[in-house]
C-alpha cells in the first residue's frame, strides 16, 4: 500500500514539473524567444532577463545573497508588465511561479514588450 501511495505521489510530482516546464516554455515562445531555452540552466535566466528588458549583467546580481531576492521580484514584475499584467501578477510570478507561469504561458496574455531603457 505504501509503494502505491509513493507511486501516486511521484506521478503528481512529475505532472507538476511538466506543467511548470510547459508554462515557462510557452511564456518564452510568446515573448519571441526559443522555448527550448527554458531547459538550459543559466541561459534560461539570461533569456528571462531579455524578456524583462534587463541587461545580461543582472545575472551577476542574482548571485549576491539578499540582493538576489530583490532582483527576482523586479524581474518578475517586469515580466508581468511585458505581458500586460499588473504588479500583483508579478509578485505571484516571484512567489508562486509554479502556478503563475503556466497561467501566463497558456492564458490569453500576449507579449507587449517593454520600452527600452537607455542609460
Amino acid at each position: 500500500m505504501g509503494s502505491l501511495i509513493g507511486a501516486i505521489g511521484f506521478l503528481i510530482y512529475v505532472a507538476i514539473i511538466v506543467a511548470i516546464i510547459a508554462g515557462v516554455w510557452k511564456t518564452f515562445t510568446k515573448a519571441g524567444q526559443p522555448g527550448w531555452a527554458s531547459l538550459i540552466p543559466i541561459y534560461n535566466v539570461y533569456i528571462t532577463l531579455k524578456i524583462a528588458n534587463k541587461p545580461g549583467w543582472w545575472l551577476l546580481l542574482l548571485l549576491i545573497p539578499v540582493v538576489n531576492i530583490v532582483i527576482l521580484f523586479i524581474i518578475a514584475i517586469e515580466i508581468a508588465k511585458a505581458f500586460g499584467q499588473g504588479t500583483g501578477f508579478g509578485i505571484g510570478l516571484a512567489l508562486l511561479g509554479f502556478i503563475f507561469y503556466p497561467i501566463l504561458g497558456f492564458g490569453d496574455a500576449t507579449y507587449q514588450g517593454l520600452p527600452s531603457k537607455t542609460g
